[in-house]
């Protein structure tokens, strides 16, 4: 039978490359995911995570009789940049690249009793790993930043089932192939069909005759479709048999739906146009690079889905967690997911690891409903006709249902993939050139902003958005669009900000918004979430010529009433004149000198109150004086598995009396902590911007964990977090 454990506990670490019997004094001990250092939010230098590190663990095994006829496995889910694993001294497997999983058979150097794991890991930027080459403008970070599990199975067992539905909006079909890892005689498959609910819906049985099986289910009860709105997921559930004894399980989740980029230059989920709307990820955080727990990847896709309401997310450049993915599946959140790389194509030797990576990556994660593009070229590098027909035929081999795209910044390239996807950086929207067509990134680099710049460039950076967007979605012959990007990141210092961070982000690096985040929420349907935020500080002086004309409001409200102090100014509608496309245009409001402290004795507070179908819903007001008045701390969750590894992120903010925060009010921020937890992150913490962000890290002890957070001349805070054993 199969048993397959986390493996993530009991590690230890040390910043450099030892011998394979060093003493334990010369480690410190760690919990995976792990990041081989930790830095501040900024100022990163890519210099010092660059270093080979060894980790090791020790373990007991001790096989039972029934042991006999089985693998023992090491999975790992990614370690960056190369690993070389070693168990018991003895040298194991070496693995190039670090955003592909890889398995390392341990059984025939198991012993019974005490086991020693040691990895070597090179986390030097190697120009023979994609992505390097040449330059990058990301991080790679270092360490073992995803899960490891120890995973033992019977010498016969499932290697892999790729699960494929068909003919969803007429009569649907489901076709499972089955790829088993050892033949033997006498072998047989079962297979059940298990709704949301986990009640079978369908199965069969089949002798097996080959390596690879095809199940097929030609007649299947009525199916729930996966779609945006309600994405349902189904288990295939396969059990492996010899003369009536189980060998091996193992599930794998699907949805039934039909995802389709077509020649008229549209994307149909389900037969139905879907304009895309969407942004970038980059996997990386502030002070742990890349080594994000599940709770972290997985609330990064409900910010995208639920806080900037995007349809679509890429995951620019390379593979990513298996956690985000999984939650992608779960809310009805597209994706378009592609190979490492960034702008340069290597070596012989370097494109073998290309395409090493992305059949890994396929066989991995093409059961997903929610990814729809396989992203087949690397990032806007140029043209590579032979290089890119193998990268198409693979992907065409390994999953003949998606179609494939391959992301360029230039018109007019060779067009091998099923969708021409484009880095548009005109500040527009240039015409296709070839159909289905898709803008994969816009904006970015040529707007960086800044969560305390001024005024009015966080204004043009959200009306740049808002502006491709609506040209996006008023133009036939192109699919939809995704920005660059969701959040602010660490990068080298050829491409980012003084402090080597790009501001392209609609949020900045800890996932707090920008006024332009504030664009991509107002677009949902207001049954959804009602959204209303003026952009402005309400100041005089923080546009050129002073005041605040005119003002912008981003809503999702039938109308906004603008109140200044005890003055009515009026009610006004969303622009559609200057954005006919947009669900919910942004509001543009003239006018409002007239009622600024030059024209009036006195400076008023703001006060906004939308309107749906006549009907008051929502307020914003903000205080004319600007002045700090709070200090907020709050936590995304109020519990943590105390498994030495959970983290919750820990916001705070200066705001003034509404909770506005206030960009300009630079104040250390201090923390102090009670229990059994770790805080993440710069303390004392010099805030800029007004907002920031430090992480709660669970220990191992279950108990109660409070943080306290104190800023000069402001009265204190504090949030309370449960750490819950890890079993619940």
């Amino acid at each position: 039978m199969r048993k397959c454990v986390l493996f993530n506990d009991n590690w230890q670490f040390a910043a450099q490359k030892l011998s394979l019997d060093a003493p334990d004094d010369c480690f410190v001990p760690v919990t995976l995911p792990h990041s081989n250092k930790l830095f501040d939010h900024h100022n990163v230098d890519n210099a010092a995570y660059q270093f080979i590190s060894t980790y090791r663990k020790k373990f007991h095994w001790h096989p039972s009789p029934e042991d006999d006829n089985a693998l023992v496995f090491l999975d790992f889910d990614g370690v960056m940049l190369a690993c070389d694993v070693y168990l018991n001294g003895r040298f194991l497997h070496q693995h190039l690249g670090g955003y592909a999983p890889f398995s390392v058979d341990i059984t025939h150097q198991l012993q019974e009793g005490e086991n020693r794991v040691t990895l070597h890991v090179d986390s030097r930027e190697r120009k023979d790993i994609p992505p390097y080459g040449h330059l990058v403008d990301y991080l790679t970070f270092g360490g073992v930043y995803r899960d490891v599990h120890l995973r033992q199975v019977n010498v016969s067992h499932i290697d892999n089932i790729f699960v494929q539905t068909t003919n969803v909006m007429q009569h649907p079909r489901l076709t499972a192939e089955i790829r088993l890892s050892h033949l033997q005689p006498d072998l047989t498959l079962q297979a059940s069909v298990l709704d949301s609910n986990g009640q079978e819906v369908a199965s069969l049985q089949q002798t097996v005759e080959s390596q690879t099986n095809r199940l097929e289910w030609p007649d299947l009860p009525p199916v729930t479709l996966w779609s945006l709105d309600t994405p349902t997921l189904y288990t295939l559930q396969v059990t492996l048999w010899e003369n009536g004894r189980l060998l091996d399980t193992l599930s794998t989740r699907f949805g039934f739906r039909q995802a389709e980029f077509r020649a008229d230059g549209r994307f149909y989920l389900n037969d139905q146009p879907l304009p895309l709307f969407g942004l970038n990820r980059h996997q990386t955080y502030p002070y742990i690079g890349a080594a994000a727990p599940a709770r972290l990847q997985r609330q990064d896709a409900d910010i995208l889905k639920h806080e900037l309401a995007c349809n679509i997310v890429r995951t620019s450049h390379y593979p990513q967690s298996p956690h985000f993915l999984d939650r992608c599946d779960e809310i009805g959140l597209l994706v378009f997911e592609e190979l490492t790389g960034w702008q340069h194509v290597g070596d012989e030797k370097w494109q073998a690891l290309c395409l090493e990576e992305l059949e890994t990556l396929i066989t991995r994660d093409r059961n997903h409903p929610s990814i729809i593009l396989w992203g087949v070229r690397v990032n806007e590098s140029g043209d590579n006709d032979v290089f890119y027909t193998r990268t198409n035929a693979l992907a065409h081999q390994l999953d003949p249902i998606r179609q494939t795209g391959g992301v360029r910044d230039f018109l007019g390239s060779s067009f091998l993939e099923d969708v021409y996807t484009h880095n548009d950086f005109s500040m527009g929207v240039r015409t296709p050139t070839e159909q289905p067509h898709l803008i994969t990134e816009f904006a970015g680099h040529m707007f960086p902003t800044k969560i305390w710049d001024h005024e009015e460039r966080l204004i043009d950076h959200a009306l740049l958005h808002a502006k491709i967007h609506n040209l996006q979605l008023g133009h036939a012959q192109i699919a939809g669009a995704i920005g660059w990007c969701a959040f602010d990141y660490a990068t080298h210092i050829e491409f980012g900000s003084g402090d080597r961070i790009c501001y392209h982000g609609v949020m900045d690096i800890f996932r707090q918004p920008k006024w332009a985040a504030y664009f991509y929420q107002s677009q949902q349907d207001p049954a959804q979430k009602i959204v209303l935020q003026a952009a402005t500080h309400w100041t005089m002086g923080d546009r050129s010529g002073g005041g605040n004309n005119p003002l912008t409001v981003f809503s999702n409200c039938d109308e906004v009433e603008i109140i200044i102090g005890d003055i009515n100014v009026g009610r006004f509608q969303p622009n559609f004149e200057q954005y006919p496309n947009l669900p919910h245009p942004p509001f543009t409001i003239d006018g409002l000198n007239a009622y600024s402290a030059w024209g009036q004795a006195k400076f008023y507070n703001l006060r906004l109150v939308g309107y749906l179908n006549g009907q008051p819903v929502a307020e914003q007001q903000i205080a004319s004086s600007r002045l700090p008045k709070r200090l907020e701390l709050t936590a995304d969750a109020d519990q943590l598995y105390a498994n030495g590894a959970d983290m919750t992120r820990l916001l705070f903010r200066i705001t003034d009396e509404f909770g506005n925060p206030l960009p300009y009010a630079i104040k250390v921020v201090t923390f102090e902590l009670e229990g059994e937890a770790e805080l993440i992150g710069e303390n004392p913490f010099p805030l800029v911007g007004g907002q920031a962000a430090l992480y709660l890290k669970a220990g191992h002890k279950p108990g109660p964990v409070i943080v306290r957070a104190y800023a000069p001349e402001l009265p204190g805070a504090e949030v309370s977090v449960q750490i819950v054993p890890a079993s619940g």
